[in-house]
């Protein structure tokens, strides 16, 4: 009997160790993806340097990983960018390559990330790739600049259009590659309701609208312009669904929202000065329900 209960005991002491033991091998392999992750955000020697300081501010650890065991690279640049350990300027101005990664429609993830690096200041760049392998999408861009894309403001830039970063990946100071989940991608534009009057001012570039909701849309022309209508129709992943051009110019024109068309595109088929007053738009009619892609 005595033999017994002593196998039993020896089993438990022996299945406690093992889940004593895994528990810290997983914490210690956790902890090396979040070290890992912070190395390669501020740099060997800079981690090294304020390494006590970065134990303290990434406590606990566990706050920064995500459900599925990744690494949650925005908080952790937030982070280290709020305790002012993040550097993301340069001495002088040099050549920066970012990548843009996603398992979405490639053009709809090229609108997104174009609109978005408009928005925080990033205009003159230059498209070094874009590969499609399999089911990702990857999209190169480089530009000159003094210092790297904020990756806080572009996280906060694309998720106003339902985008969210996944993962930051920093290969070196001037090449940064981003994944992004596109999941919830939507255009950041004016939604139209029916019944709804817009006034469109003149602008250099061409006006995007959501028309997912309304049946008809109405345009009328100030006669101040020479407006020579091009409207594109897309459907909700931004595949061209039909353009209509008019080679003669206009003072109204109604459009029908026929097929999946979830975007328009309004713009001249010559030139954007053609129009030098403003385009007024009304919408039309309710769409009950959107149909299905």
């Amino acid at each position: 009997m005595v033999k017994i209960f002593l196998v039993i005991a020896l089993f438990f002491s022996f299945s406690a160790a093992a889940e004593i033991k895994n528990k810290e091998t997983h914490i210690s392999k956790s902890e090396n993806l979040l070290t890992a992750k912070i190395k390669s955000f501020i740099g060997e020697a800079a981690f090294k340097k304020d390494r006590a300081y970065i134990d303290i501010i990434f406590s606990p650890k566990e706050d920064y990983y995500i459900n599925d065991g990744r690494v949650d690279s925005v908080k952790v640049i937030q982070t280290l960018k709020e305790n002012g350990i993040l550097n993301l300027f340069f001495k002088e101005p040099c050549e920066i390559n970012i990548s843009f990664k996603t398992d979405g429609p490639p053009l709809f993830f090229v609108k997104i990330m174009s609109d978005s690096l408009q928005n925080i200041g990033y205009y003159r760049y230059v498209t070094k790739e874009s590969n499609l392998k399999a089911s990702e999408f990857t999209w190169q861009i480089s530009l000159t600049s003094e210092y790297a894309a904020d990756p806080l403001i572009l996280s906060q830039e694309l998720s106003k259009s339902g985008c969210e970063i996944v993962d930051i990946i920093r290969e070196s100071e001037t090449d940064w590659t981003y994944v992004v989940n596109m999941q919830k991608a939507k255009l950041d534009t004016k939604v139209l309701e029916d019944g709804e009057e817009l006034e469109l001012k003149r602008s250099l570039y061409s006006y995007w609208l959501d028309v997912s909701k309304i049946k008809k849309l109405r345009i009328s022309s100030s006669h101040r312009n020479s407006w020579y209508p091009y409207i594109a129709y897309y459907d909700k992943s931004l595949n061209l669904l039909r353009v209509l051009k008019k080679d003669v110019k206009r003072r109204r024109i109604t459009l029908d929202m026929k097929e999946n068309t979830y975007y328009i595109k309004i713009s001249d088929i010559y030139t954007l000065k053609n129009i030098k007053d403003a385009l007024m738009l009304t919408s039309i009619g309710v769409r009950e329900a959107f149909p299905k892609q």
